[in-house]
């Protein structure tokens, strides 16, 4: 169960499964050769965390979360991002580095190629890359849950801003890396994340 979960839970964060989408419990067991159960007892997991619902006459949908509640979630995550240097960090090392400038290199090939699912897939690994640097385990389990929160907005995300966007973090994030500094890791962090939510508003803004 706990692999359906997180195999599901990939998808929605990756938007392979976008706001709005419906999980078919019959469809995932086949595909997972599962019974209904497991599959049933991770998408209930999934409703605790926020991120699908049930609706009548439905069933099992992505959920796509209101402007208030994703402002709230953004505000958390600038919050979190001052602990990130506080609590207990985990020691930066040259393989931290390296991951950085391995993204940037893909980032900026991901900008020129034009493919939005390669900013989702980055975009976790970096999330990944800061989760490894957090060393207090209740902050990052809930770095990480809040992360697979945000991502239900990340589809209004212009794909040429993206890219420049992700561009952008990880140069900062190379030079606190570099520095050996998990404070500048999270002021990194809680700028782009400010940033980004400033963004969300103004797509949304031109679409409405």
């Amino acid at each position: 169960m706990d692999d359906i979960q997180a195999i599901i839970l990939q998808r929605i964060r990756l938007l392979e499964y976008p706001p709005g989408s419906r999980l078919h419990e019959a469809k995932l067991a086949e595909e997972f050769g599962a019974s209904r159960t497991p599959v049933r007892e991770a998408l209930n997991r999934l409703h605790h965390l926020g991120l699908v619902q049930t609706r009548n006459g439905v069933g099992t949908v992505v959920v796509q979360l209101e402007l208030k509640e994703l402002a709230e979630i953004y505000q958390m995550r600038v919050e979190l991002c001052a602990l990130i240097g506080r609590l207990s960090p985990n020691e930066i090392t040259e393989h931290h580095v390296r991951e950085a400038r391995d993204l940037l290199a893909q980032a900026q090939q991901a900008s020129r190629s034009g493919v939005k699912s390669e900013y989702f897939r980055i975009n976790e690994r970096i999330n990944a890359l800061v989760k490894s640097v957090i060393g207090n385990s209740a902050l990052r389990s809930t770095w990480d849950f809040l992360h697979s929160q945000a991502s239900s907005a990340w589809h209004h995300v212009d794909t040429k801003e993206a890219f420049q966007t992700l561009a952008d973090e990880l140069e900062d994030m190379i030079v606190a890396l570099e520095y050996g500094d998990p404070q500048a890791v999270g002021a990194v962090q809680g700028m782009h994340i400010r940033y980004g939510f400033l963004r969300l508003l103004r797509a949304l803004e031109s679409r409405s």
